[in-house]
């Protein structure tokens, strides 16, 4: 596979706030100290604080990219 084809299959391939085993252990669904689960916690809240306005502003450039990730964000 060349190089243009493994960059385009990088950015199509799903990319979450977390991982899985980030999303078990905020779920209470993994056996970890407190410490770590802190660890866990910090990590994530870092990757939400970085979604800031660079993203929001690429989003809201497009007729309804940024209104489908509030919809998805505040589904219920």
């Amino acid at each position: 596979m060349d190089r243009t084809a493994q960059a385009v299959m990088a950015d199509d391939g799903p990319r979450g706030l977390m991982t899985d085993r980030e999303r078990e252990i905020l779920l209470g669904d993994a056996d970890v100290t407190e410490k770590y689960y802190g660890v866990v916690v910090t990590r994530v809240r870092k990757r939400i604080d970085r979604l800031g306005e660079k993203e929001l502003e690429a989003l809201e450039k497009h007729d309804s990219l940024a209104d489908e990730l509030r919809e998805a964000v505040c589904k219920d």
